[in-house]
C-alpha cells in the first residue's frame, strides 16, 4: 500500500528529466571503456567552457591551494580537473549500475594488510574516503576486497535519492545519513567498517578551523568524536585513476596513531593533512568545484568566492 503512492508520485512530469538521467546512467555504464572516456572528456570540456560559476570556484581553489604553480599551470590544472570529473560521471554510472567484479583485473590494491589486521582483531574501522572524481567507482572496487557501510548526504531529488541509495546499498552494506551519528557509532561498535568523507565545508556549527593547503578551513570535528566514541582505528584510503585512464589504484595507509588526541583543532588538522597528501598525488581528480573555504574563521572576514 505504501509503495503505490510513491510510484505514482514519480510519474509526475517534474521527474521526467530525472528518469532520463537515470536511464542515461544505466545505458552509459555498459558502453565500451574508450567511449566512456571520450564522452567524459567531452562533458568535462563543455562544463569547463560553459559552467562559469563552477569554473570560477575551481580557479579560486586552485589559486589558493597551489600558489607554487604559475598561472599557466594553474589554468591547466583547472581544465584537467573538469575533464577528470567529466570522466567521473561515467565512472559513477559504472560503479552504481554494474557488478564491480568485471573490473577486478583493473585494480591494484596496496596496504590491504593494514585493514586485515583490523579485521583479525574483530574491530570496525572508520575509513577516511576523499571526494575524488572516482569516489563511487572507488567504493565499488573497494567492495571487492572489504565490506563497508557508507555515510552520505541525501539527495534533494526524491527519485534520484531512491536510485542513488539503492545503487550504493548494492555496493556498501548500509547507507547512513550523515546526521545519524548514533547509526554510525552503532554500526562500528558491532564490527562494521564505515566509509566517511570529512573533506567538505559543512558550516561553522559542525566544524573547527584547521589548516588545509595552508588555509584556515572549516573542518569537520565529527571524525575525532566518532573515533573517541567507538575506539575505532581511523584508516585513510587513497584511490585514483592511473595515468593510463584504464586501471585504478587503491591504497590503505596504516591506522592513524595517537588519534584522537582530544584536541579538536589538532585532530581536524591531522585529518586535513592526510587528505591533502592524498590529493597531491592526483590533484586533477579532486572535486575542486566545491566551495571548500566558504565558511570563514571570523564572520566579518572577506568572502573568498565571488559566486
Amino acid at each position: 500500500m505504501s509503495d503505490a503512492p510513491k510510484k505514482n508520485h514519480f510519474i509526475h512530469p517534474r521527474y521526467w528529466p530525472t528518469w532520463l538521467a537515470i536511464t542515461g546512467m544505466r545505458v552509459s555504464a555498459w558502453l565500451p571503456w574508450r567511449v566512456k572516456l571520450a564522452l567524459g572528456k567531452s562533458v568535462g570540456l563543455l562544463a569547463w567552457r560553459f559552467a562559469k560559476r563552477r569554473r570560477q570556484i575551481t580557479e579560486t581553489n586552485i589559486r589558493l591551494c597551489f600558489p607554487e604553480l604559475d598561472e599557466e599551470a594553474q589554468a591547466q590544472l583547472v581544465k584537467d580537473s573538469f575533464i577528470a570529473n567529466g570522466i567521473g560521471i561515467f565512472e559513477t554510472a559504472t560503479g552504481w549500475c554494474r557488478d564491480p567484479e568485471h573490473m577486478r583485473h583493473r585494480v591494484t590494491f596496496k596496504g590491504q594488510e593494514h585493514m586485515a589486521r583490523v579485521e583479525e582483531a574483530g574491530k570496525g574501522a572508520l575509513i577516511i574516503g576523499i571526494h575524488f572524481s572516482t569516489l563511487d567507482l572507488g567504493g565499488a572496487l573497494h567492495s571487492l576486497f572489504f565490506p563497508a557501510d557508507v555515510v552520505y548526504r541525501p539527495h534533494d531529488n526524491a527519485l534520484f535519492e531512491q536510485f542513488m541509495t539503492r545503487a550504493r546499498n548494492g555496493i556498501f552494506g548500509t547507507s547512513i545519513d550523515r546526521h545519524d551519528l548514533r547509526g554510525v557509532v552503532r554500526r562500528i561498535k558491532t564490527g562494521h567498517h564505515v566509509w566517511y568523507s570529512p573533506d567538505q565545508d559543512f558550516g561553522r556549527d559542525a566544524s573547527v578551523f584547521a589548516p588545509f593547503f595552508g588555509i584556515e578551513a572549516a573542518s569537520i570535528k565529527l571524525t575525532g568524536k566518532i573515533a573517541r566514541m567507538t575506539g575505532a582505528p581511523v584508516m585513510p584510503l587513497i584511490f585514483h585513476r592511473n595515468p593510463d585512464n584504464y586501471t585504478y589504484s587503491l591504497e590503505y595507509l596504516p591506522a592513524l596513531e595517537n588519534y584522537p588526541t582530544g584536541d579538536e583543532v589538532a585532530d581536524a588538522a591531522r585529518i586535513n593533512q592526510v587528505i591533502e597528501q592524498a590529493i597531491r598525488r592526483s590533484p586533477e581528480q579532486y572535486l575542486w568545484m566545491h566551495r571548500r573555504f566558504k565558511t570563514r574563521p571570523n564572520r566579518d572576514d572577506p568572502k573568498i568566492y565571488d559566486v
